[in-house]
C-alpha cells in the first residue's frame, strides 16, 4: 500500500491525478426570465443542476425505458479540447440547447439534438490560478435570466449572454494571490435576482464564504462566513485558519425562500488540538435567507471535525406523512432525515457498512456517540477512508419507486495526527494535521464501491451492486423506470429501478465523474454521460485500488438515443 505523506506538492498531486486519471432539433433557443422556473415544469428540459430544486435528479421522460434501452446508440460526441481532471460538469439543458463547462473554464453552448458547437468561451483566468494544483476542475454552470453563470478558478462569479457567450459582467470576490481556498470549483445557482455560492474545500488554512451577487448586475449582495466569530466555538486565532467552506452547489427553494448549502471540515483536518469546541459552522448544514445571507437555521452534523468528515452534499426533498421533510448525507457514512423548516431531526442511518469513528449517533438530537478520534505519535483506523462513505458526486430520487440510488465506497484508512506550522504553509499547501496518512481496505474485507438503492427516510435497502473501484459518477434516475451509473473503467450501466438488473452498458473509454442527464430534442430523448476520468480522488485512491494506476483519463460528453 502506498503511504501519503504529511506533505503533498502540486507536483506529486498532479501526478497521482495523471496515474488515474421545449422540443427543438435546431439550435435557436428561447429565453425565459429565468430558467430555474419556467423550465422545471417542462421534463424535455434539465434547466438546474439537479434538474429540480428538491435535488431529486430524475427525469420524468419514458420514451426510453426497460424494453427497450437495449437499442441505445451513440448519437454525438462533444469534446471540450482539454482533459486536464477529466469532465465533472452536470450539463444544462434549456429548450434544445446544451450548456457545460470543461476544464479550466470552458465554457460551451452546444446543439442538444447534433452536439455541434453554437459558441464556446475559454474565460480568460488569472495567470496566477495555474499554480493551484487542483484549479482545472469545474462542475457545471448555472442558466437563467437570458444568462450562463460561471464560478470561476480565480475567484469570480461571471456571466456571459446566453445567445452568444458573450460576457456581460464579471465579479471578483476573492484573491487568490493571498487567499487559501479562494476558487469557485462549482456552478453559483439562483435564487430569484441573486446568485449564490461558495468556496472550495476546508483542507486550507481560511476562513470558508459564501457569496451572493445581483444576478443582473453582478454587484456584491452579501457574504456568509462558515466559520463563526465565537471564541466558545474558535479558541484563540484558531478560527482565523479554520477552513470550513461550501464547495459544492447549494440548492434554493422556492416554496419556502430558503437556500440550503452544506458546509466543508475543520481545519487542521485530524488535529483538533487548540480549536477545542464545536467549530461552527463547519461539517454543518445551513439555511440562509437569499435576500440577506442571514441564518435561519443549522443542522451541525460533525460537530469538532477531526476526521474530514465535512457535509457539502445535496439536501434531497421528500415528503413524510404530509411534512416537508430534508434528506443530507455526511462524509462521515450517516444520513440525516430532518424537518425541512428548522432542522429538527426525524431520523439519522447509516449508508455504508464500514464505520468506526463514532458508535452512532443519536437519531433524535444528532449527538455523536463514542468518538473515536485521531492520536498524536499513535497509527489508528478510521472507517470510512478520508474521500467519505461517498465522494461528491450526487445520488438520484425516483418518485416511482421511492428509492434513493447513490454511489458508496467501502474503503478506510490510517491516520496519525500531527501538528503542523501554519506560517510554514505554502499558497499551495494543504493544513491537513497529520504526520502520516495512508488508504487500506475495511476490517470486512477488500475495498470495493458500491451503487445502492435505499429508502432515504428509513435507511432499508431494496438492492445493492457491488464494484471493483468506486463509484464517482453521478446517478440519473427516468420516468422510464431506468437507474443510469458510470464507473472508474469508463462503463456507463442502465439499471432497473426496480430490482438493479442490468439491462445495458457502454463502454465510454474513460471513467464516469460528473453528472449524467436526460432531455428531450427534435422528438428524441436522449442520455447524455460526461466521461472522463479526473480529480484527485483517484490520485487519493490508488493506495487502497491499485488498479486505478492503469486507468486513462479523457473528456468527452456522449449523447445516446434510441435506434431508428
Amino acid at each position: 500500500m502506498q503511504t501519503i505523506q504529511k506533505r503533498w506538492s502540486r507536483a506529486q498531486l498532479a501526478c497521482a491525478t495523471t496515474l488515474a486519471l421545449g422540443i427543438l432539433g435546431s439550435a435557436t433557443p428561447t429565453f425565459a426570465l429565468d430558467a430555474s422556473q419556467a423550465s422545471v415544469d417542462d421534463p424535455n428540459n434539465w434547466p438546474q443542476y439537479h434538474r429540480t430544486y428538491t435535488a431529486w435528479r430524475y427525469s420524468p421522460l419514458n420514451k426510453i425505458n426497460k424494453a427497450n434501452v437495449k437499442n441505445l446508440e451513440v448519437a454525438w460526441i462533444h469534446q471540450p479540447g482539454d482533459l486536464t481532471h477529466g469532465l465533472q460538469a452536470t450539463p444544462i439543458v434549456i429548450d434544445g440547447v446544451l450548456y457545460y463547462i470543461g476544464p479550466y473554464n470552458h465554457v460551451y453552448a452546444v446543439d442538444a439534438a447534433t452536439g455541434k458547437t453554437i459558441w464556446h468561451n475559454k474565460l480568460k483566468l488569472d495567470p496566477t490560478s495555474n499554480d493551484v494544483f487542483y484549479v482545472a476542475a469545474s462542475r457545471g454552470v448555472t442558466v437563467g435570466r437570458g444568462k450562463v453563470f460561471v464560478g470561476t478558478l480565480d475567484g469570480r462569479f461571471v456571466a456571459l449572454d446566453q445567445k452568444t457567450g458573450k460576457q456581460v459582467w464579471s465579479t471578483q470576490l476573492t484573491n487568490l494571490k493571498t487567499e487559501f481556498g479562494a476558487l469557485f470549483s462549482s456552478p453559483p445557482q439562483l435564487a430569484g435576482d441573486v446568485l449564490f455560492g461558495g468556496t472550495t474545500g476546508g483542507d486550507q488554512p481560511q476562513q470558508g464564504k459564501i457569496f451572493a451577487v445581483n444576478a443582473d448586475t453582478g454587484e456584491r449582495v452579501w457574504t456568509f462566513n462558515t466559520i463563526k466569530d465565537d471564541q466558545a466555538s474558535w479558541p484563540g486565532d484558531t478560527g482565523k485558519v479554520g477552513g470550513g467552506g461550501a464547495w459544492l452547489p447549494g440548492t434554493y427553494d422556492p416554496t419556502t425562500d430558503t437556500i440550503y448549502i452544506g458546509t466543508s471540515n475543520a481545519a487542521p483536518d485530524y488535529y483538533g488540538a487548540g480549536r477545542e469546541g464545536d467549530n461552527k459552522y463547519t461539517a454543518s448544514l445551513l439555511a440562509l435567507d437569499p435576500k440577506t445571507g442571514k441564518l435561519k437555521w443549522h443542522r451541525q452534523e460533525v460537530k469538532h471535525d477531526v476526521w474530514d468528515f465535512d457535509s457539502p452534499y445535496e439536501a434531497l426533498m421528500l415528503k413524510k406523512d404530509g411534512k416537508e421533510m430534508l434528506v443530507h448525507l455526511n462524509k462521515g457514512g450517516f444520513v440525516f432525515v430532518m424537518d425541512k423548516t428548522n432542522g429538527d431531526l426525524s431520523n439519522v442511518w447509516p449508508l455504508v457498512d464500514n464505520i468506526n469513528w463514532v458508535k452512532g449517533v443519536d437519531p433524535k438530537t444528532g449527538e455523536l456517540i463514542g468518538r473515536n478520534e485521531p492520536e498524536l505519535g499513535k497509527r489508528k483506523l478510521f472507517c470510512p477512508w478520508l474521500l467519505g462513505a461517498r465522494s461528491w458526486n450526487h445520488g438520484a430520487y425516483s418518485p416511482q419507486t421511492g428509492l434513493w440510488y447513490t454511489n458508496t465506497m467501502e474503503a478506510c484508512n490510517e491516520v496519525e495526527a500531527g501538528k503542523e506550522d501554519v506560517s510554514k504553509i505554502g499558497m499551495n499547501g494543504l493544513y491537513l494535521g497529520i504526520a502520516d496518512l495512508k488508504t487500506t481496505n475495511p476490517p470486512t474485507g477488500k475495498a470495493l464501491g458500491r451503487l445502492v438503492a435505499v429508502d432515504p427516510l428509513t435507511g432499508k435497502f431494496k438492492w445493492k451492486i457491488d464494484y471493483e473501484l468506486p463509484g464517482l459518477s453521478s446517478v440519473l434516475t427516468t420516468g422510464g423506470g431506468l437507474v443510469f451509473n458510470g464507473d472508474m473503467e469508463g462503463t456507463i450501466f442502465a439499471y432497473d429501478a426496480e430490482n438493479g438488473k442490468q439491462l445495458w452498458s457502454f463502454n465510454g473509454g474513460s471513467g464516469v465523474r460528473g453528472g449524467p442527464i436526460s432531455y428531450m430534442a427534435g422528438g428524441e430523448q436522449y442520455i447524455v454521460v460526461p466521461t472522463g476520468l479526473g480529480s484527485h480522488v483517484p490520485g487519493f485512491a490508488a493506495s487502497a485500488f491499485p488498479k486505478i494506476k492503469d486507468l486513462p483519463g479523457g473528456a468527452a460528453l456522449v449523447a445516446f438515443k434510441l435506434k431508428k
